[in-house]
């Protein structure tokens, strides 16, 4: 069972059960855990080519046991997600948590996947449990309507799911109007019906200033 030590702890509870963890994010545990370092973080072969080709660094643990296991990382906040079946679409950097029984990979999503550096793909999480992901800030979780598209910068981009289509525009961010821009700037386009999450906190990112 997952739940909310304040908003920047998440506290496990485990009865012979696993997680799959960001690597060092454990803080403190107690009762019987062992613990088992994964490679990659997708599924298969493909998940680690093709992290391997993007430079996505992410690390993964598995965590066993029976007892109560703590999460933390760089006191970012912590965003709880159930799925029910659907996939979740989320930048590696900011997952911290998924029930060991839900799936990971990775997927091509076009130039979005640039921002971080994180070359043309990003990960996913799918099938029943819980999920625990992180923001710059406390996330805001944006609803995406057929009447209401929604356009996002790519700095705030933390994750989303739901029946949505994603493209990717010209436009303009606050960086342009300040002077801070070095070049042309680009935003994210969701349409269909789905939940987007954003931050409050822009990321540097390659694919929102080119």
């Amino acid at each position: 069972m997952f739940r909310l030590q304040g908003t920047r702890v998440l506290a496990v509870d485990m009865t012979g059960d696993a997680v799959k963890a960001k690597n060092g994010s454990m803080v403190a545990y107690d009762g019987q855990m062992s613990f088992r370092k994964l490679t990659g973080g997708g599924e298969g072969l493909r998940g680690m080519v093709t992290r391997r080709l993007t430079g996505e660094q992410m690390a993964v643990m598995e965590v066993k046991g029976h007892g109560t296991c703590w999460f933390a990382d760089r006191a970012t906040e912590i965003n709880l997600v159930n799925l029910r079946g659907e996939k979740l679409y989320v930048e590696s950097s900011n997952l911290l948590v998924t029930d060991a029984a839900l799936r990971t990979g990775t997927t091509f999503t076009g130039l979005r996947g640039a921002s971080q550096g994180n070359g043309l793909f990003t990960t996913t999480v799918e099938g029943h449990g819980q999920a625990a992901i992180m923001s710059d800030g406390p996330a805001v979780v944006l609803r995406v309507t057929p009447q209401y598209p929604l356009t996002v910068d790519p700095g705030a981009y933390v994750a989303h799911q739901g029946n949505v289509r994603q493209s990717f525009q010209s436009g303009v961010t606050f960086r342009t109007f300040l002077g801070e821009g070095g070049g042309e700037a680009f935003q994210i386009r969701f349409e269909g019906d789905g939940l987007v999450y954003v931050q409050p906190s822009e990321r540097n990112t390659i694919a929102g200033d080119l």
